[in-house]
């Protein structure tokens, strides 16, 4: 796992870049967050959806919102930045679609959206 940190509009993001599974259930997932937070002091994070296990973007699994959820109970804000194309559930497409209304938790194509949003809220 490569960290690397930017700064706009006076707030640190962290951008994870990792060529494994970094989130493959809830304590991994703690983990992640909780050595991010510890190398940067920062409580927003971008990450690719590629590090994060297949099973997240399966609502029936519930996996997906048992993670996100400790992110918000954490404070900690995230975006996960991939081709969400992919998924034909609408349900997802639904979630992600909530997710980006609100303050939390986002999901973007690219890392430039992430960054944008991230320094904003």
């Amino acid at each position: 796992m490569k960290i690397n940190t930017v700064k706009q509009n006076n707030i640190e993001i962290a951008v994870i870049s990792s060529s494994e599974l970094l989130i493959k259930d809830v304590q991994s997932a703690l983990d992640f967050m909780a050595t991010v937070q510890y190398e940067t002091g920062c409580d927003r994070i971008i990450l690719n959806k590629s590090a994060i296990c297949e099973d997240f973007f399966h609502l029936s699994t519930k996996l997906a919102g048992e993670i996100l959820q400790k992110f918000i109970n954490y404070h900690v804000k995230i975006a996960i930045v991939g081709d969400f194309s992919v998924y034909s559930s609408k349900s997802l497409k639904d979630f992600i679609y909530e997710s980006n209304k609100g303050k939390d938790i986002f999901f973007f194509s690219d890392e430039k959206q992430a960054i944008e949003k991230l320094s904003l809220v």
